[in-house]
């Protein structure tokens, strides 16, 4: 029995795809940040794929790979499955091309996302939700094309796919006027981070090729520690455009060979990093766009005086999504709190823990109060938001002197999301 052989896209290949893209999928602009320079001392620089039609990069591989079909394959239309920006890759191509496409999205895709698949495919594409994962629809999608004989079209783990998101690095070596020394590159599936590394490490092998992996969802590190392609048995889903079980097969290991080193990022710091990217430099991103620059903190002590460019790969977010944004960075940033309050059954308990508990900047920003019956003390759960961590400890210090400390939540992940 033979081995299979490895896929390994190669330039040639590459350089065809960019000719398919050419007035399809935009040349976005390479632009120094000041803030993210000044604050590491070095030279970053953002791609801004956030800025492409479809507001993610994934218009270049879903372009490229459905162009590739055969008239044959063009008629039996086309099935794949996406947590969002690669549908609207898809459901762009397919109006452009003429080709009907069945989209299946999971139930837990932003509603933004979702309207814009509508929006760009029009009458020729079917959007079915199903499923709370990317790999629950992914699922669904292969059954359903299995069973009509339809063309599947991976969202990453595909040679055209793949050979599509790699023009994202032909563009960077082309806009650049100096050497790079790093990429950070965001990781899901794979799909980007093998194409673009393969580029680097034939047209500029010293350029340092950084992954970065969600913290709640670290497929390809969990695959590479293991030698083997892994699925991850639960994931967070927050970062939806980068959450994945399981990385794609002929990813692995292009990624594997070419990456030097796979970094994971808490969700918390991603969103801390959304808000920092829309307030001080007016740059929209979803959560999977933030994870690169969102790992500079990670980097700060090796990228002195060097040059970086980070991939801000999608724009694609919901606004109804900004309170859960703004929540998990303030928790992240230890400056929002969580407790069980023990209030004693006597008048003027509230006013006693407003006036002496909480100090002079202390936002009360959660309160839910259970009264109970012949109880010597009523239960609430409260959250506060603090201006500074170091007020964290003398808020403790005063609940215990006063007697209404009952437990600290933040720390308590299962008691949390059920009383939160």
């Amino acid at each position: 029995m033979g081995v299979s052989k490895i896929y390994y896209p190669n330039i040639k290949d590459i350089r065809k795809a960019a000719d398919v893209l050419k007035n399809i999928s935009s040349v976005t602009p390479l632009l120094k940040n000041i803030n993210y320079s000044t604050k590491y001392d070095a030279t970053i620089l953002l791609k801004r794929e956030d800025l492409q039609q479809v507001r993610s990069y994934k218009i270049r591989g879903a372009f490229n790979k459905i162009s590739s079909l055969s008239v044959t394959e063009n008629k039996k239309g086309i099935i794949c499955a996406s947590a969002g920006n690669h549908a609207q890759g898809v459901a762009y191509a397919c109006r452009k091309l003429g080709i009907k496409g069945a989209i299946y999205m999971p139930l837990t895709t932003p509603n933004q996302k979702v309207e814009q698949v509508k929006m760009f495919g029009g009458d020729v594409v079917e959007i079915i939700l199903i499923g709370d994962t990317f790999d629950d629809a992914n699922s669904a999608a292969k059954k359903a094309c299995d069973k009509k004989g339809k063309i599947f079209v991976h969202p990453f783990d595909d040679e055209k796919v793949i050979e599509g998101q790699a023009t994202i690095g032909l563009e960077i070596l082309e806009q650049s006027n100096e050497p790079i020394d790093y990429v950070i590159v965001p990781v899901g599936g794979g799909g980007l981070a093998a194409g673009l590394s393969a580029v680097f490490k034939k047209l500029s092998p010293k350029t340092k090729i950084i992954g970065v992996e969600p913290e709640g969802a670290p497929s390809l590190k969990t695959s590479i520690e293991q030698n083997k392609v892994v699925t991850l048995a639960t994931i967070d889903k927050f970062v939806d455009g980068a959450a994945v079980k399981k990385v794609g097969e002929k990813n692995f290991q292009i990624c594997k060979d070419n990456l030097d080193r796979i970094l994971t990022v808490p969700e918390g710091k991603i969103c801390e990093t959304i808000l920092e990217l829309y307030n001080k430099d007016a740059i929209v991103v979803e959560p999977a766009g933030a994870l690169t620059t969102a790992a500079l903190d990670l980097l700060k002590s090796e990228i002195k005086d060097k040059t970086v460019v980070c991939i801000v790969s999608g724009s694609n977010n919901d606004i109804t999504r900004t309170p859960e944004i703004k929540e998990r960075a303030l928790l992240y940033a230890n400056l929002k709190h969580y407790f069980i309050i023990r209030f004693p059954q006597r008048a003027g308990a509230l006013k006693e823990f407003v006036a002496e508990i909480l100090g002079p900047n202390d936002d009360i920003t959660h309160f839910q109060y259970t009264k109970k019956a012949n109880r010597i003390t009523d239960v609430a759960v409260v959250g506060v938001e603090l201006k500074n961590t170091d007020d964290f400890e003398p808020l403790v210090s005063r609940l215990k002197e006063h007697d209404f400390f009952g437990e600290y939540l933040n720390n308590k992940p299962d008691l949390f999301q059920f009383l939160v």
